[in-house]
């Protein structure tokens, strides 16, 4: 029987990413990630601050794990512990700047439920809880990063 798991040590490249663990979880986090910016975008950004730190780590986010998704497909790290540890250092990053923009969006949307019923607040709410989940992906991304690149 052939296994779908690659050992710690050893980057995947092509469809190979799409097998792996941590890298399987790119996809997921390209998905929450712009659910949450497309919902962010949906309402009306009051207040600025907070909303607009959310959608910039929102498309940062989005856009470095794209491009991160890319390198690995096309195996332009070849194999080499130095993208290990960067893969780690920059799902570190991404997880602690999401867990910030979830925690404002969450304080902001508990400061307009005046109107539970209201269709931007269901949008505030959906956007909460997939930024969320977008930071607990992120997480476990870091935690299996590590343990891959400590295996280098």
């Amino acid at each position: 029987m052939a296994s779908n798991t690659v050992t710690m040590g050893h980057l995947p490249s092509g469809m190979g990413i799409c097998t792996t663990i941590p890298d399987i979880l790119y996809v997921p986090e390209l998905i929450f990630g712009g659910l949450v910016w497309i919902l962010v975008a949906c309402t009306y950004v009051l207040p600025y601050n907070p909303q607009a730190w959310v959608m910039c780590v929102s498309i940062f986010c989005f856009l470095m794990t794209f491009v991160w998704l890319v390198v690995f497909a096309c195996g332009s790290h070849h194999n080499s512990s130095g993208w290990a540890a960067a893969d780690f250092i920059y799902h570190g990053i991404a997880a602690m700047l999401y867990l910030s923009a979830s925690v404002l969006l969450a304080v902001v949307t508990l400061a307009f439920k005046s109107d539970p019923a209201t269709y931007v607040y269901k949008l505030d709410i959906s956007a909460v809880v997939f930024s969320f989940v977008a930071t607990l992906l992120y997480v476990i991304h870091t935690i299996l990063s590590a343990i891959r690149w400590k295996s280098f």
